[in-house]
């Protein structure tokens, strides 16, 4: 007996990047005490409004089924949002809710990648999007950005890349990097877009945690919101990871076909679940803004921290749950370095190299422990990288 060979072409082989990850988790699990610093979980739980609402929705019977695009009052709750946030004319005709932003990337890119075609995506890039694209029996293609522009994606590199292609995936604030796209560099990506004939997939689930710049979403670009998918989630914004709560904002023609898909995937999101996310939709723009305040004070606690040293300096970072760090003065790879931090400091962040080769020397800190003991690693981790210096 054979299994179909898609698994294995979406996985690509090879390692998935998650060994600290892992390696941490062995660790706390011997009962050590690790600093984990890899994954991008709140240091918060779901707040206890959001999951009253959740429990009374439930209780009141909303177990059913709930096929497809979601439920009215929470797609018109997210295009209010949205048109609010963006200025671009949203209705509830333009979202789809899917389980979490992970799915409605998936989605997207099933309902605008054929097999064989060419997916594009900028490096460094968030774990899932190769495989993500491969799913759809694509060829993924990354488009290098670099550490000495701030990881910003430069128009011809991506040009340069493009035929064959049928779809554009990026990510502002970006998953690692913390970059946030500028105006300049979104005009030039939608300049390449609406040339090249592309779809854009815009990975905008940091939009609400900016800390530096502005957030712009493509979509409000001209001639670029009949061609822009946009993936929203609830995970970032409210806390709500597990919940598995997000969408996908585009023309009628993708929503539809995103719900077809959906009929025969996921068959729609518990109804409980949606309405909490009304419900914690309804909380307004300062609990949000609650929800994110954690990370910029840490961002800032980084910047103290790293301005004290003349070797090795933070990337840029205007947005998200995470900094990066170049070591490359140590001599280290990014997984040399990581491997060595957490046996000698039982520290865990990620190497650059999880997210490609474009971040390769670096490694991504998240952001997600409290303040003081946040302080006290990122201490522990510039003295061990002076260290690493004077041996290397």
């Amino acid at each position: 007996m054979k299994l179909a060979e898609r698994v294995s072409h979406m996985s690509g082989g090879g390692s998935d990047g998650w060994e600290i990850y892992y390696r941490a988790r062995a660790l706390r699990a011997q009962g050590e005490a690790v600093v984990n610093l890899t994954i991008g979980e709140h240091d918060v739980r779901t707040d206890p409004a959001i999951l009253d609402a959740m429990h009374a929705s439930a209780r009141a019977g909303n177990t059913g089924y709930t096929i497809g695009a979601g439920k009215p009052e929470l797609r018109r709750a997210i295009a209010e949002r949205v048109a609010a946030r963006t200025g671009v004319p949203t209705g509830p005709e333009n979202v789809v809710v899917t389980p979490g932003g992970q799915a409605a990337l998936f989605a997207a890119h099933m309902v605008t990648l054929d097999a064989g075609a060419r997916g594009l995506y900028c490096d460094p890039y968030y774990a899932t999007y190769p495989a993500t694209i491969r799913a759809t029996g694509a060829i993924d293609v990354a488009v290098p950005t670099r550490p000495e522009v701030g990881f910003q994606p430069k128009p011809a590199a991506i040009d340069a890349r493009a035929e064959g292609a049928r779809t554009l995936l990026i990510n502002t604030p970006n998953n690692p990097t913390g970059a946030v796209y500028s105006r300049a560099t979104l005009d030039g990506i939608a300049e390449v877009v609406r040339d090249r004939d592309l779809w854009l997939i815009s990975d905008e689930v940091y939009d609400t945690q900016i800390w530096a710049g502005d957030h712009i979403t493509p979509r409000a670009l001209p001639g670029m919101a009949e061609r822009t998918l946009v993936v929203g989630s609830l995970s970032k914004s409210h806390a709500m990871t597990g919940s598995r709560i997000g969408w996908l904002v585009a023309p009628e023609e993708v929503v539809t076909a995103v719900s077809d898909l959906a009929t025969n995937t996921t068959y729609g999101i518990p109804g409980f679940i949606m309405d909490a996310g009304l419900n914690a939709l309804s909380l307004g723009a300062g609990f949000e803004a609650d929800i994110g305040q954690p990370f910029r004070r840490r961002r800032q606690i980084a910047l103290d921290t790293f301005a004290r040293s003349n070797k090795f300096r933070l990337v840029p970072s205007g947005g998200g749950m995470f900094v990066m760090l170049d070591v490359r003065a140590t001599g280290l790879s990014g997984i040399g370095f990581a491997e060595r931090l957490i046996e000698a400091e039982r520290i865990a962040v990620m190497p650059g190299e999880s997210f490609g080769t474009a971040a390769a020397g670096h490694i991504r800190i998240a952001m997600t422990v409290a303040d003081e003991a946040f302080a006290e690693a990122l201490a522990r981790l510039l003295a061990f990288a002076e260290a690493q210096t004077v041996a290397a």
